[in-house]
């Protein structure tokens, strides 16, 4: 590995800087409150963030996540993950300007690898030009959705068509989207992993319903996470079906392994912003006699938070590495370490933050409370950590199955040598 970002990178990375420096952070708080109030199921972005994204469109730092260089600049996750990284210090805006926002750029990469000329012309071209937004309806009320294997929202073939019957919900930015990329039950009594379907709802289909949104920590307004009923809605087989029938499980596998790792690449940056925030209160804070940055449970507070970044930094890293040499099956397990590790290292820093901010931090006059409110749930989404530590868990009990004994262990079930006896 080289640790150095490559030539390009650096360009974009000063060009993506300078952009967030001139545009974004002046109006991020204002661009924050335009998508809990101006976004609805005609208006997927607010006005302020359609200027913007027309401005960084027009100056080249767009669909930056996708690797083909037949939709964009054709970055490694490597290369990617720097510039990642610094968008998500304005995590809540920043995806959005330069059109790397979740779930769009997970929806794009599948919509990339699986659709049919059909659903390209329809769906992923105008999602790439930053005309439309999606979502991924995945998740469900009633089974885990952490094993996707056994959905119960369920297809059936009529005619021509699909018909679509069952709940989905926590549909992130459902309010808004112009289409969902549904994973159905199409042969339920095929094997577990071949039972779904991938399948392309536009939500103005007759019975496509948005039910409620669901409060994130207490918030519930703008694109949100959504319940939504699917009832009888019919789409058509051809134009419909994403990667082929009873290929759900994997056209899903293939979507969440990048995006896990694009949270990832986020959450360090908000790590970064947490961690300066932190330092700054505490070098202008004064308290009993001096700043709190000479006291010493504050100086432990930035040092063990520096380390922490630093760790997940050079893990995620390794990771984006390891994703763009063997590919996302071949780094499950690097892509697993990282989903667990760094959300819960972002969520650490934020915590340490607010606590040196007081009573502010828990407040909205800093970014502090909206960044841990909109990323605790990361440690659930795509994947629950527990889910992800079983994985881990397995790969390596499987490793160190096909190891010789360690000579070093005395085997039990030999007698011990006379001599040896005391």
């Amino acid at each position: 590995m080289d640790f150095e970002p490559t030539d390009r990178c650096k360009a974009l990375l000063q060009r993506v800087r300078e952009f967030m420096q001139e545009n974004v952070y002046p109006i991020e708080r204002e661009a924050e409150e335009a998508l809990d109030r101006e976004v609805d199921e005609h208006t997927p972005f607010p006005a302020i963030l359609v200027e913007l994204r027309a401005k960084a469109k027009a100056e080249g730092l767009w669909n930056l996540f996708l690797p083909s260089q037949e939709y964009g600049p054709g970055l490694t996750n490597a290369e990617y993950g720097v510039l990642c990284e610094e968008m998500g210090r304005a995590t809540l805006v920043a995806p959005y300007v330069f059109n790397c926002q979740p779930p769009d750029s997970g929806n794009a990469e599948i919509l990339a690898e699986h659709a049919n000329p059909i659903q390209r012309e329809r769906w992923l071209e105008p999602l790439l030009e930053g005309d439309l937004r999606g979502c991924f309806s995945m998740t469900e009320p009633e089974t885990a959705g952490s094993d996707p294997t056994w959905l119960a929202l369920s297809a059936v073939v009529d005619g021509d068509d699909w018909v679509i019957n069952g709940r989905k919900w926590w549909t992130t930015n459902a309010l808004g989207a112009a289409f969902a990329i549904v994973m159905a039950v199409t042969d339920p009594d095929a094997a577990r992993h071949q039972r779904a379907t991938m399948i392309i709802v536009p939500t103005d289909a007759p019975g496509f319903n948005l039910v409620r949104p669901l409060a994130n920590m207490g918030h519930t307004a703008g694109p949100g996470h959504w319940e939504i009923s699917y009832e009888d809605v019919r789409v058509p087989i051809e134009e419909s079906t994403l990667g082929g029938r009873g290929m759900g499980f994997r056209v899903s596998q293939d979507r969440l392994g990048p995006g896990r790792i694009h949270h990832c690449m986020r959450l360090i940056g908000v790590a970064e912003r947490a961690l300066e925030l932190m330092c700054t209160r505490a070098g202008s804070r004064e308290m009993f006699g001096g700043v709190l940055a000479d006291k010493q449970f504050v100086q432990d507070f930035i040092a063990t938070s520096r380390i922490e970044i630093d760790q997940a930094r050079l893990m995620t890293a390794y990771a984006a590495w390891k994703l763009d040499q063997v590919g996302n099956r071949l780094a499950r397990e690097e892509l697993s370490i990282t989903k667990v590790a760094v959300p819960q290292m972002a969520l650490n820093v934020i915590d340490r933050a607010i606590q040196v901010w007081g009573g502010a931090g828990v407040s909205d006059d800093t970014p502090l409370a909206s960044m841990y409110r909109y990323n605790r749930m990361l440690r659930i989404g795509d994947g629950g950590d527990e889910v992800h530590k079983q994985v881990i868990a397995r790969m390596e009990l499987r490793k160190f199955s096909e190891l010789p004994p360690d000579p070093y262990v005395r085997d039990a079930s030999v007698p011990v040598p006379a001599g040896e006896r005391r």
